[in-house]
């Protein structure tokens, strides 16, 4: 069984007031220092079969067609074993 790891961030230059508001939650609470927080997401996904150059190719397709939204979105795949 392998592992597809995909994660789902905005692009830089989209606004995030998730983030923002994570941001200034953290100052509020006393934690010093952050100077910036961007908010994402990550999907796990368990597949049969083997971690291999198909699976990748599929997980990367998966990505780009249902789990992120390219117009303000990237993504990264990881497949493990």
């Amino acid at each position: 069984m392998a592992r597809v790891v995909v994660d789902v961030m905005l692009k830089p230059e989209i606004l995030d007031p998730q983030g923002q508001a994570v941001q200034g939650a953290l100052g509020r609470l006393g934690f010093v220092g952050v100077t910036s927080v961007r908010q994402g997401k990550q999907f796990v996904i368990h597949v049969d079969g083997p971690a291999d150059a198909e699976l990748a190719s599929r997980a990367e397709e998966m990505a780009a067609t249902l789990l992120a939204n390219l117009v303000i979105e990237d993504f990264t795949v990881r497949v493990e074993a």
